[in-house]
């Protein structure tokens, strides 16, 4: 039977990520800041990413399972709402005095725990929503979302902060939960819950999670390709912020960052409008070595004319080579498991980020104590040799039978089943 599209559905349940997307990047620009202003530290700066990330790393695959045994769209809008706990929680700590690290810790942790429920119900969801053939139309749109932390937020965060402090960017995140719940409890109304996999045991639940991201190797080669990937990028994410700060001001950041986002923007227009039809292949290879190449650029000078130019290239490029992954691994899982499936992908494929944010400010402070230069250009040092590294990696992607045959497919499939509905 033919999946019916419910594109409009799917609109609405992203606007309620973009609005939520842009309040998390309010918070993460923020308390960057905060911290960096107070500490000197970039180390500390990426403690305080680590355990807003690690959670949502640590529960994604429990996370997926629940979304394959349970309401998907509830989860959402648990995840989304109980999230801002854990700001609320900064918030009162700070409009009683000066926030500690610890508690900043503290806040972001627990605001990553009930976030962790959502990305796995999001990916599925969209599963439920769109047909096939709207996969790589929608893979843009989530991209512009996702930009929005990077191109919206950190533009009206420097602003707010020259006028303000960053207790009202937490109360601004805090406001936009209550409009994304209500999008999710809208699009919940529309659709109808699939049955609940209550029979099978957690533990089964993810062996065949499992088994269903290993049956085939490029899936797998992809995965993996996936954990390099963010360890890489995110070392360029957790100290563009030093780097810049160690020679500029707030408001220069924010107006950098946004200018830099700008690329996601451009190249996830192109993608909603256009889609990727083919050679995804090819495009994931290139667009990631062309995001290495632009990381060693970023980091060669205190220019901040430089700086936006590589960062724009870079962020080009991440929508190009995410729509890839996506589409290649979406096609590839069957989906009636695609909850416990994602959840599984998620936790390895971000294991990078774990790495990098555990050691790439370490890495900096070190590289600034080391050869007696600032913060700033410690952080350089990391982020110009993780380019390198990632462009090795994406070279050595492009020679893959195993990734290329997971394409090939794919495009089968799409052939078969337009042959049977004419």
């Amino acid at each position: 039977m033919e999946q019916r599209s419910n594109y409009n559905k799917f609109l609405l349940l992203w606007s309620g990520e973009l609005v939520s997307a842009i309040g998390s990047g309010l918070t993460s620009f923020g308390l960057g800041v905060y911290v960096f202003r107070e500490t000197g530290s970039a180390a500390d700066m990426a403690l305080v990413a680590l355990l807003a990330f690690l959670p949502v790393l640590l529960l994604s695959a429990p996370a997926g399972v629940l979304a394959d045994r349970y309401d998907r769209r509830i989860l959402m809008m648990a995840g989304d709402g109980l999230s801002a706990l854990g700001l609320v929680y900064i918030l009162i700590c700070m409009l009683t005095g000066e926030a500690q690290l610890y508690q900043i810790c503290i806040g972001v942790f627990i605001s990553s725990v009930f976030s962790s429920l959502l990305e796995p119900s999001y990916k599925a969801t969209v599963t439920d929503l769109l047909t096939k053939e709207e996969y790589s139309r929608a893979g843009g749109m989530v991209s512009i979302a996702g930009s929005a932390r990077y191109l919206i937020s950190p533009l009206i965060a420097g602003f707010l902060l020259t006028v303000s402090d960053v207790k009202m960017l937490l109360m601004i995140d805090i406001g936009t939960f209550f409009l994304t719940v209500i999008c999710t409890a809208v699009v919940r109304k529309g659709i109808s819950a699939k049955p609940a996999d209550a029979e099978a045991s957690f533990l089964e639940s993810f062996r065949e999670g499992w088994a269903a991201i290993n049956e085939k190797r490029g899936v797998m080669i992809l995965i993996i390709v996936s954990s390099v990937m963010t360890c890489f990028m995110g070392a360029m994410q957790i100290l563009a912020e030093p780097m810049i700060l160690d020679f500029q001001s707030s408001k220069v950041l924010g107006i950098a960052e946004t200018v830099c986002a700008c690329g996601m923007l451009v190249s996830s227009v192109i993608i909603g409008i256009r889609g990727l039809k083919k050679n995804f292949t090819g495009t994931l290879s290139i667009s990631l070595m062309l995001a290495g190449l632009s990381m060693v650029g970023f980091g060669l000078k205190e220019n901040i004319l430089m700086i936006c130019g590589f960062g724009f290239i870079f962020f080009f490029m991440l929508p190009f080579a995410n729509n890839c992954l996506d589409y290649l691994v979406r096609t590839n899982i069957d989906a009636g498991k695609q909850g416990r499936a994602w959840g599984l992908i998620s936790f390895l494929s971000q294991i990078g980020y774990v790495v990098a944010y555990g050691t790439a400010g370490l890495l900096a402070d070190n590289a600034a104590n080391a050869w007696h230069i600032g913060v700033g250009r410690g952080a350089a040092a990391v982020i110009m040799v993780s380019g390198a590294l990632l462009a090795a990696v994406a070279a050595a992607l492009y020679r893959s039978k195993d990734v290329r045959k997971l394409e090939e497919q794919s495009a089968g499939e799409t052939y078969g089943k337009t042959n049977d509905n004419q």
